[in-house]
């Protein structure tokens, strides 16, 4: 078990990383499954999509209908990761929540007839969340009436590895279903456009994506070389890449891909 440090700083960065990646699950769901190459989020760089309103700012997955999804493991990911968010909001305010009814920030559970706070999305679950795991406002404040009280009471420590344990849940379901947790794969039938040599595609959930050449140093391909010798395209060399491989299936004739 991590100690309750760790547990408060990995829990947080794991909701950070929940939050900075909900649009492009969001966006995933309404797309069909992605191939492994061209990595999601360069897709998005290469033909970005107008929308009608921001992805974040839509209504939660839970409290929408969902006629036709094209992608189902992204919307079952993202049901099941507000469902755990939300149901773990209930816990912690059951709790910890001092708060006064008429505090903005307080944690409103739902009813037979009102969604309480999980009307306001995975975003604000995830922010409230967080300021429990943090200990956040749990020293007293001075109200109008001159008494002094703390909104939330400090996490028991068993709710705190709780939290953790479900933030951590969360992260990697989100990250999997956007095609960003940590995965080493060929790019399919793309062979590198300068020596025919096998492409891998590398993701990870702390690093942009990158793609190496099997071929290693004898590969002309104009970028630098990794620590293996191998022959790397970084983040900000991926678009040339792109390029270059639909060239090479125009000049071959092969139909480019959707």
């Amino acid at each position: 078990m991590p100690t309750d440090a760790t547990a408060r700083r990995e829990g947080a960065a794991a909701l950070r990383t929940v939050r900075q990646q909900w649009g492009e699950l969001l966006l995933a769901i309404e797309t069909p499954p992605a191939e492994p190459w061209p990595p999601r989020q360069l897709a998005h760089l290469l033909r970005p999509e107008a929308v009608d309103e921001p992805l974040v700012e839509r209504a939660p997955l839970v409290l929408r209908e969902h006629p036709a999804p094209l992608n189902l493991g992204a919307l079952d990911a993202g049901l099941a990761v507000e469902r755990a968010l939300f149901d773990l909001a209930d816990t912690l305010a059951a709790a910890v929540q001092r708060a006064p009814l008429d505090d903005p920030g307080r944690w409103t559970f739902r009813s037979l007839t009102d969604p309480g706070s999980r009307a306001h999305g995975l975003h604000w679950a995830a922010l409230w969340v967080e300021g429990r795991l943090l200990d956040e406002d749990t020293e007293p404040e001075l109200l109008l009436d001159g008494t002094a009280a703390a909104p939330y009471a400090p996490l028991p420590e068993h709710l705190l590895h709780e939290a953790h344990r479900v933030a951590l849940v969360a992260e990697g379901r989100v990250l999997r279903a956007v095609g960003l947790d940590a995965r080493t794969v060929p790019v399919p039938e793309r062979p590198c456009p300068w020596c025919t040599g096998e492409l891998t595609l590398h993701t990870d959930p702390d690093a942009p994506p990158r793609v190496t050449c099997s071929t290693g140093p004898s590969c002309t391909a104009p970028v630098d070389r990794d620590e293996f010798g191998r022959r790397v395209w970084e983040w900000h060399a991926l678009p040339a890449l792109v390029v270059a491989l639909d060239a090479t299936q125009q000049r071959a004739g092969v139909p480019q891909a959707a």
